[in-house]
């Protein structure tokens, strides 16, 4: 029989600890296989996509508006040198990620500008000297992500993007240093308790702000607090059962929590300015540390941070990029291919930056293939036809119209059922106070 209370405790440590584990996996998939396009690269080295992302990306909500450049840290090599060129005036962003999916810093065209810059990037603890004139960003954890996003308006701005990627280098400090790479988890493990396993050993290898390490203490009967052999190569049966069952029903509740539920009969869209102010901890360079910005309740912010990684793992604050979503039309009914829809602005959203619009099917969240590789459509997509009165109406659908202008903004949809998602790029307060509205998907 399996005891209650043991079940309750695997479900909240799957939602506290997934995190932790989505990321790091995702780590060691980039690193070693790299992502579609995004070339695969060693520790403390960047990895550059070639393109903008494609279905081929099977990343959950990756964006078509900007090419990727990826580098994993391993500051256990020691401080790393990173060098930033001038992009003069292009928008782009260098996002930085710790290992519990925490953005902690940025870098770029909102944050620093987009003049040439060099940083050093310092591990939790170290105090490397940096060289005269350089600032310093120090990582929460030794392992850490930098996600850049350079602007890209299409095939033939591809080969300016190329040139700012291979200027945009990182670096030891000092040589002579040795990444320690990714602590490995037991392989003997059963994969029915490789979540445990993982969360386990990365927890300590990669620990979190000190209320989190209290926090942690509760999960001591599920094993997560052992050292040494691990505790899951050999688990009693019915301890077995209540973990397995305990993880079912906290992705369960990650799952209910990644869409929405109260939803308004208008189809309005949800825009969640705080999806990822869950870090409480550690605010550095380019953030806003500010209560706005915060979740107060930290328990709460465990399953928004468990949501974040499901459904839009290394997105950005609200300040940088707004994500607003929609599953339903203004008729309040589910958003499928089967169905015919339009988009109609009647006049720009407010943005410092750019927007769009991508589609992505469900329960994947992943682009969709479609026969004219059209994946997101926006502003600054080529070819759009506007009203006379300056309005912009789009087409979101399975089949391609018939209608020449209709043609012409036309996002694909898939077959089955879809959620588009608006990006709006260094939004304007009108985002940011919640008093803009997005229009609702309208049935033709």
């Amino acid at each position: 029989m399996i005891e209650p209370a043991l079940e309750a405790l695997a479900a909240d440590a799957y939602i506290y600890g997934s995190p932790l584990v989505t990321d790091l996996a995702m780590v060691d998939r980039v690193r070693s296989r790299g992502l579609s396009t995004v070339e695969p690269a060693p520790f403390n080295r960047f990895g550059h996509a070639t393109a903008t992302a494609t279905a081929a990306d099977e990343f959950v909500s990756v964006n078509n508006d900007t090419v990727y450049s990826v580098a994993q840290l391993d500051l256990a090599e020691g401080p790393q040198l990173l060098h930033v060129p001038d992009t003069a005036g292009r928008y782009h962003v260098l996002q930085f990620v710790d290992a519990w999916t925490n953005n902690f810093a940025y870098v770029g065209s909102r944050a620093t500008g987009t003049a040439e810059q060099t940083w050093l990037i310092v591990g939790p603890g170290r105090h490397g000297t940096p060289p005269e004139g350089v600032q310093v960003i120090v990582s929460p954890t030794t392992v850490a992500t930098v996600v850049g996003r350079i602007a890209c308006e299409g095939p033939a701005d591809l080969p300016a993007v190329r040139e700012l990627q291979q200027r945009l280098t990182i670096g030891a400090l000092e040589p002579g240093g040795v990444p320690a790479g990714l602590a490995e988890p037991d392989p003997s493990v059963p994969a029915e308790l490789e979540f445990f396993e993982r969360l386990r050993v990365w927890m300590a290898a990669y620990p979190p702000a000190a209320p989190d390490v209290e926090y942690q203490q509760r999960f001591a009967p599920l094993g997560l607090l052992d050292s040494g052999p691990s505790p899951y190569r050999a688990a009693a049966p019915q301890w077995t059962a209540a973990l397995v069952s305990g993880l079912a029903a906290g992705r369960q509740r990650v799952e209910e929590a990644s869409r929405p539920v109260d939803v308004p009969p208008s189809g309005e869209w949800t825009v969640n300015l705080h999806t990822f102010d869950y870090n409480l901890d550690f605010l550095g360079p380019g953030t806003l540390d500010d209560p706005r910005w915060r979740i107060a309740d930290r328990r709460a912010a465990y399953l928004t941070r468990a949501v974040a990684a499901r459904a839009g793992l290394w997105g950005n604050h609200a300040y940088e990029a707004v994500y607003a979503t929609v599953f339903h039309d203004d008729e309040g009914c589910r958003l499928t291919g089967e169905r015919s829809y339009t988009l109609r602005f009647e006049e720009p959203p407010p943005v410092d930056a750019f927007w769009s619009v991508t589609m992505y099917d469900l329960p994947d969240y992943h682009l969709v293939e479609n026969p004219v590789g059209r994946y997101s459509i926006g502003d600054r997509t080529t070819g759009l036809v506007y009203g006379g009165d300056g309005s912009l109406t789009l087409h979101l659908r399975h089949e391609r119209p018939t209608d020449t202008a209709e043609a012409a903004n036309w996002l694909p949809a898939p077959a089955g059922e879809f959620r588009p998602v608006v990006r709006l790029y260094r939004p304007q307060a009108a985002v940011l106070d919640g008093s803009y509205r997005l229009p609702p998907l309208r049935l033709r």
